[in-house]
């Protein structure tokens, strides 16, 4: 369950569709990433973070593995120029919506899709 729900999640960025994204997070969510964010609402996630989604073509699951109630996805983001970006993931959900992600950054160090690095 938990795994179709990221996967709809991300499929919401790479479709570009808001509407899709906000429809898997819970009422409360909060991101968290180094870029830097702590625990910011939906509303700053999607004014600080959705313009990411147009260097985005698309995502490569390395893996997903679920706990009772939390995820980690390591995951490929793979933008537009054909850059390779690492990120792990950490979900949190709450009736079936996403409650809370925290990402943290790796690979090459490009560290999200518009960093020019």
């Amino acid at each position: 369950m938990h795994e179709r729900i990221i996967k709809d999640y991300f499929g919401g960025w790479e479709g570009k569709d808001w509407n899709a994204v906000r429809n898997q997070l819970a009422a409360g969510f909060t991101f968290t990433s180094p870029a830097p964010d702590d625990h910011i609402t939906i509303e700053q996630f999607r004014a600080k973070c959705w313009n990411q989604a147009e260097f985005i073509q698309r995502f490569e699951f390395v893996r997903i593995v679920s706990g009772e109630a939390d995820a980690f996805a390591l995951v490929h983001v793979i933008t537009k120029e054909g850059r390779r970006i690492r990120n792990i993931e950490y979900f949190r959900f709450d009736n079936g919506k996403i409650a809370s992600i925290e990402v943290f950054f790796g690979g090459t160090g490009e560290g999200f899709p518009s960093n020019a690095r």
